[in-house]
Parts: structure tokens; C-alpha cells; sequence
């Protein structure tokens, strides 16, 4: 799957649409950014509650090219500007992260 394809999902929302439409190779769900450092393969989607800058940081090391922040958390403007000026798909969804892990797990 393209990282694009999350926006035909109809309970994820794109919020930043400024990033790098490369395939994705799995999905990594984790609110602890040094497991997902530790753990997540590169290329994956994070699937998280973070939205903060470090959330960014971490996806520019692993080479993650979207976000699906979980529980409808607000993603404010600081956020967004580093996901954009990383190339990194900011969703948000009213799912929590265990129901969007299984969306995306019927993706890939």
C-alpha cells in the first residue's frame, strides 16, 4: 500500500497532505517514541496518540512517511509544520489506536 491510501478511509482524516506518497511496510502502533525507535521497522505507518514535535523527529529516523494520531487529539500548528517540512502524512481519527491498527493491517 501507498501511504496516499489512507485517505480513502473513511473514519482517517488527512490534516497535513504535504509528504511523500512512498509504499509503506508496516504499521507500528506505540505512544513510548523510544520503543518505536527501538522496535518499529523503517518505512512503517505510526499509529499513535503523540502529536508533538519529537513524534516528527522520530519518524524522520526511521524514515516513516505518515502519522494516524488516535483518539481525536488535537494536532496543533508546530506539529503540522514539522510533519510538512519533513514530507510526513498527518491522519487523525476518532479510532482508538487498536482500531486503526486493524484498518491499516487490511491494507498491507
Amino acid at each position: 500500500m501507498k501511504v496516499s491510501d489512507l485517505k480513502n478511509i473513511e473514519e482517517i482524516k488527512l490534516v497535513q497532505d504535504s509528504f511523500d506518497d512512498v509504499d509503506v511496510v508496516a504499521g507500528y502502533t506505540s505512544d513510548l517514541l523510544s520503543d518505536v525507535m527501538a522496535n518499529a521497522l523503517n518505512g512503517s505507518i505510526l499509529i499513535t496518540i503523540q502529536a508533538h514535535k519529537n513524534t516528527i523527529a522520530v519518524c524522520k529516523l526511521l524514515d516513516m512517511k505518515a502519522v494516524i494520531i488516535c483518539n481525536d487529539r488535537e494536532t496543533d500548528e508546530d506539529f503540522l509544520a514539522s510533519a510538512k517540512q519533513e514530507n510526513v502524512a498527518i491522519f487523525v481519527t476518532e479510532l482508538n489506536q487498536y482500531q486503526a491498527s486493524n484498518i491499516v493491517g487490511t491494507l498491507l
